[in-house]
């Protein structure tokens, strides 16, 4: 592979910005590694379908327009993306063979393979992945996150049928990983112009597997791709799936999912709750597997567009009031780790100097609210002008990973110094925090590979774009985060990203909660499951161990 100068610092900063550690209870180590399920020396069993039992249904399989990581989790099966990141945290090729960048970085050009089609027979070609990339520019998508992992990309060349030259905007450290990840895998034309904004509920990739059905709220199932010849360095197995079939059993209710995996309704069930991890690795028939979750920790956003808490001091005073320590002990039992940054600790440029910097001070909480004129009523409520001081908090249905929890102990906590919080729980995330922007405070995490993530959360939008979840227009900050998409000096850039967590912790524009561990109870018939370095789980390697 010919490599400009540009690919030789490229990917010597992705080895450092994709490094994934694992922390906590670790009964899979892998430590930057994928981890991985069964004996992995042990030849592959043919045949058989598995059941993953999932936590949440995903929004849609359309990869360019879910945000939601389960629905990566599903439909990673069934597209694959032009590079692949590998366990040592290189990029190698994949759908692409080859590649070379530009000496100003601004454009990529890829050699792509010439033996590939999609589920419905489509050629897989240099057009698929223009109409792929094109797709997510286009408004008509409503493309999700993969329009941030995208960025700055502006356009696409055809050059022979299998090259593609991709074009920049402007040179970006972040592009060349973020092409490997699922929300930029590339789609059927064919399939994706046939049902149009129906195309996430009948998708079409190139992957191991091929989408049969989806049941709403009940289970999605695939089948093996008997065609597939063409799987990255990642995985062990580069042909066919060992399965015949993969079925996503959708099961909210925890108790209820915890028992399928152990009664052997299904065969692996994900997000372990805290309080069953410990009976669970003591079941002599099961294995348990976790690995942390890189990018994004969940966090709760000030919506700064709504006063008072786009006053800096009411913010502050409920940073001093909230004690996260209590509320991550208590419902997480040790098995999570406290966030302290925008940044989980694995992500390029954390800054660890955080850890422990805020502590819980109700005396300073009190203090800047009586500083902001809100005086205790009679009800233990600060009032204003007439007005009481209210918190309106909004969460989604299910309680996925105790979030409702989160937000009924932070109502309590912010009660202490005459906070009124409004818990609201809704089905309709989109329409009450989204469209609406109906919140004072909101959670939110991301699964993503690099610090650029940060943009779309932190990152003035423009007056005709969706406002980011902060509401956050700081100048200085959104120099930092144009500065770090483009610098390539390693040190420099790292300065960069302590600067901009420092900013938004200072100024209290989040309260980081917890870094989400992505834990999987198995049945030890279960062999080969790995995860990727983001946490994502991979099948092609997996197999049924005959007993």
């Amino acid at each position: 592979m010919r490599r400009s100068k540009w690919v030789t610092v490229f990917a010597l900063m992705m080895v450092i910005v994709l490094v994934l550690s694992a922390c906590g209870d670790k009964p899979a180590s892998q430590s930057g590694t994928a981890a991985s399920a069964g004996a992995t020396t042990q030849a592959a069993a043919q045949g058989g379908e598995i059941t993953y039992a999932l936590a949440t249904s995903p929004d849609s399989l359309d990869p360019h327009r879910s945000g939601l990581a389960v629905a990566v989790r599903v439909f990673r099966t069934m597209y694959d993306s032009l590079v692949v990141q590998l366990p040592d945290n290189t990029i190698k090729p994949w759908l692409a063979t080859e590649w070379t960048i530009s000496p100003d970085g601004k454009s990529y050009t890829f050699k792509l393979r010439k033996d590939v089609k999609f589920h419905d027979g489509t050629p897989f070609n240099a057009e698929a992945v223009k109409y792929s990339f094109d797709r997510i520019l286009d408004p008509a998508t409503k493309a999700a996150n993969a329009t941030a992992l995208l960025k700055p990309y502006k356009s696409s060349e055809v050059i022979d049928e299998y090259t593609i030259k991709l074009n920049l905007e402007t040179p970006s450290v972040a592009f060349l990983g973020n092409l490997s990840q699922a929300m930029l895998g590339i789609v059927s034309p064919t399939a994706a112009k046939k049902y149009g904004d129906q195309f996430g509920k009948n998708p079409v990739g190139t992957g191991p597997f091929k989408f049969v059905k989806w049941e709403d709220n009940a289970e999605i199932k695939f089948e093996r791709n008997p065609d597939y010849n063409w799987a990255p360095e990642l995985v062990s197995n580069k042909g066919k799936s060992y399965l015949d079939a993969i079925t996503f059993k959708i099961i909210p209710e925890e108790a209820t999912r915890i028992g399928s995996v152990q009664s052997g309704q299904v065969t692996a069930a994900e997000t372990v709750p805290p309080q069953n991890i410990v009976s669970l690795k003591n079941d002599a028939k099961l294995q348990l597997l976790q690995v942390n979750t890189g990018g994004l920790p969940y966090t709760l956003f000030f919506n700064q567009s709504r006063p008072p808490w786009n006053d800096v001091k009411a913010r502050q005073a409920v940073q001093s009031a909230v004690d996260i320590d209590a509320i991550v002990k208590t419902l997480y039992l040790g098995t999570y780790q406290r966030a302290w940054s925008p940044l989980a600790p694995s992500a390029f440029g954390y800054d660890a100097s955080l850890e422990n910097a805020i502590k819980p001070d109700l005396d300073k909480a009190n203090r800047l609210l009586d500083e902001l004129g809100w005086v205790k009523g009679a009800d233990g409520v600060r009032e204003k002008d007439g007005k009481k001081l209210t918190l309106h908090y909004v969460d989604g249905s299910p309680n996925r990973e105790k979030r409702n929890d989160i937000a009924a102990m932070i109502q309590q906590q912010l009660k202490k110094v005459g906070i009124a919080v409004e818990v609201e729980i809704t089905k309709d995330v989109q329409t009450v925090v989204y469209t609406n922007q109906g919140y004072d405070l909101y959670g939110n995490s991301q699964v993503n590979s690099d610090p650029v993530a940060l943009n779309s959360f932190y990152h003035t939008t423009a007056p005709n774009v969706r406002p980011s979840l902060s509401h956050l227009s700081d100048a200085e900050v959104d120099q930092l985060l144009e500065q770090g998409v483009v610098e390539t000096d390693t040190a420099k850039r790292k300065e960069i990203y302590k600067k901009v967590q420092h900013s938004i912790i200072d100024n209290a524009v989040i309260l980081p909660i917890y870094v989400f561990p992505y834990t999987v109870a198995a049945s030890k018939s279960l062999n080969g499951l790995k995860f990727d370095a983001l946490g994502y789980p991979l099948f092609n390697d997996v197999s049924l161990v005959k007993k």
